[in-house]
This record gives C-alpha cells, structure tokens and sequence, in this order.
C-alpha cells in the first residue's frame, strides 16, 4: 500500500469535524511508527493507551483455548485498533508491515470527546460499522465453502481500500496467507488451494504485488457464480 496522505485524525474524522475539533484531536495524540511483525498491545492489558491507524494494516486477534488464533479484523487508516471506549484490550494488535499510529492517553481522549459532539458521532458510527463487520464475519464463518469465503474476503478487502485509494488493481494483499485462514477459520493448505483454484477459473491472477481481480464481484459472490461463468 502507498504511504498515507494524511494522519490518522484527518482520516478519522473526514468532512464530519469542525477545524477546530480536528485541530484539538491533533494535538491530543502523538505519531509513533511500529516495524512489521511488532505487537501493538496484548489482549486483556489496560487500555491506558488508544491507537488510531495512520498508514499500514493491523492484524487484532484473540488467541483461543487450545492455542489457535482466531483473527478478528484487519485495520486500515482511519480505524481505532478495537474500540477507544473500554479500559483494556479485548484483542492482541499487531503491525502487518511497518505501520504508523496516532497514540492518544484513553482519560485524554475520552474527555475530549464528551465535549466534542461530532468526534462522539463519528465514534458512534464506528462502533456501529466495527459491529456490522463483526456481524458480517460471523456469517462468513458459518457458511459457505472455503471458495466463497475467500472470494468474499477479497471483494470485501478490495471495497475497503477503494475507500482509501483509487488503485484498486492489483489489489495488495499485505497480510500473510495464514492471517487470512486465521480470519475464515480455515487451514493454511485450504487457502493455498482455493487461491490456485480461483486462479484456474480466471476469476484472480495472483502477483508478487496482490492480487488482480478479474472477474469477482458482489453479483457473481451473490449468485454463487463467477462472472466467468455467468
């Protein structure tokens, strides 16, 4: 992914915040950089700190019972790394590749914010989209084969960046395979197979740079149906 054109509060806040608001949240927060692979925060630890992403992609998960990982989502800038509100971590937080925060103490923040009603709205909306993706995750789990659940995660992941960036093609895969198994709660080996299978069909042409999309999208996904085979 390109470098980020703005920080996280500029991407945060959007056209939904007076200059004024946004200036304050600037100034609340410091930019800190983590290298590729480095832990962000751990599951269960206090919340002192809130991060909100600038540039990159986060990995948050839950580590199971019996040791398995369970990755719940995939933050790109102007997302919070789990929700600012509670005081600790529901999830672990991971840099995938080098990636850029906004650090704000939580206490600051959240004072901030009961002053601020448009930062308030935009965090209501954000806890509400966070749900809806969390709900959306929970059927992909439950259902379909391991072809539909990847397709599915790539349509998704190309239509979250197009929010960002208008290169959409090839649309970068930054995560590693096994992050994205550990997000459709498949095997390692299922997701190579699937990807070689889709690659067959003509639907996705892997390259060293993502993937290129070629004949996926939500009325194929919606059908069942590849566009090659409508």
């Amino acid at each position: 992914m390109s470098r980020a054109l703005h920080s996280f509060p500029t991407l945060f806040c959007a056209e939904a915040c007076d200059p004024h608001e946004l200036r304050e949240l600037r100034q609340l927060g410091t930019s800190v950089v983590f290298p590729s692979g480095k832990t962000i925060f751990s599951e269960d630890e206090r919340a002192d700190s809130v991060f909100g992403l600038s540039d990159g992609v986060a990995r948050l998960y839950k580590t199971l019972a019996d040791g398995r990982r369970q990755v719940v989502a995939f933050p790109l800038p102007g997302d919070f790394l789990g929700m600012p509100f509670a005081d600790r971590h529901r999830f672990s937080a991971d840099a995938v590749g080098e990636t850029a925060l906004y650090r704000f103490l939580r206490s600051e923040l959240m004072h901030f914010v009961q002053s601020s009603p448009n930062i308030m709205r935009r965090l209501m909306e954000f806890a509400a989209h966070e749900l809806d993706m969390a709900q959306h995750q929970l059927m992909l789990l439950g259902n379909g084969s391991a072809e539909e659940k990847v397709a599915t995660f790539l349509v998704n992941w190309r239509d979250r960046l197009a929010h960002l960036t208008n290169v959409l093609q090839p649309v970068p895969l930054p995560m590693r395979r096994q992050d994205i198994a550990d997000f459709l709660g498949l095997q390692l080996e299922t997701i190579s197979r699937t990807l070689a299978k889709l690659e067959q069909k003509n639907v996705i042409r892997l390259t060293p740079k993502g993937v290129l999309l070629n004949g996926l999208d939500h009325m194929s996904l919606a059908t069942g149906r590849t566009a090659a085979e409508v």
